[in-house]
């Protein structure tokens, strides 16, 4: 930020003003690169722990239904 505060500073066009610009750019520019391929390790990352989740989900719902045992259906006993 003390860059743009710098670059922002006098009132005329000059070359220094225009090379501290191009610094900048240059530097955001290679900041969202950085940020970009973070984000793409970290969608790798969730999508494995989601394949890892659905599958506990299921397991856990397959020795659920092992261990739930069957409620015979019968009419309430007031019938």
């Amino acid at each position: 930020m003390q860059i743009m505060r710098d670059v922002l500073k006098g009132n005329g066009m000059n070359e220094e003003r225009i090379v501290q610009l191009e610094i900048l750019a240059a530097e955001q520019e290679k900041t969202i690169a950085e940020l970009s391929g973070e984000i793409a390790e970290q969608w790798k990352v969730i999508n494995k722990l989601q394949k890892k989740l659905d599958a506990l989900i299921n397991r856990f719902l397959e020795l659920e239904e092992q261990a739930a045992p069957e409620i015979p259906v019968t009419k309430p006993p007031h019938w």
